[in-house]
């Protein structure tokens, strides 16, 4: 099977998108744009890699628009990688509840720290109930308030 490539819709903003998201994730970069006319005008397709992962970004026009039904999950190590992702990718954009956004490109983002499975699907259903009603009422997730929920404190 060849490899596979999400490509995003964009209605005129396909090279800023990339921009801005290769500038946000660790490890990525723009491959190449196509234009319309050779070195001239804007942007056809724009490939790039966000942390080794392909995707093109497409100026289609205004026919089509992002919904929730699709997002991108970052998990993050820590409570500094869940404030970067967060602080870059609302601005400009707006914030939603239990760990998502939607950018300044409508695209939807959840940004997860990596010990939130283990909170909220722990081994204390107690913990992990109350995990879970702590992140309900969050908008950007904070780790220390998950922890602390999780055991009791």
């Amino acid at each position: 099977m060849g490899s596979i490539t999400p490509c995003l819709w964009f209605d005129g903003k396909a090279e800023e998108a990339a921009m801005l998201y290769t500038s946000v994730v660790r490890n990525s970069r723009i491959v190449n744009v196509s234009r319309a006319g050779q070195d001239e005008g804007p942007a056809l397709t724009v490939s790039f890699e966000l942390d080794g992962q392909p995707f093109v970004a497409l100026n289609g026009g205004p026919q089509f628009s992002f919904t929730e039904a699709v997002s991108f999950q970052i998990s993050c190590a820590d409570q500094a990688e869940v404030d970067h992702y967060w602080t870059a990718l609302t601005e400009g954009g707006e914030e939603s509840r239990c760990g998502w956004l939607k950018d300044r490109f409508g695209l939807s983002w959840q940004i997860i720290p990596a010990v939130l499975p283990d909170l909220i699907g722990g081994d204390d259903a107690e913990g992990a109930q109350r995990a879970m009603t702590a992140m309900l009422e969050m908008n950007r997730l904070d780790i220390s308030t998950l922890q602390a929920a999780y055991s009791g404190v």
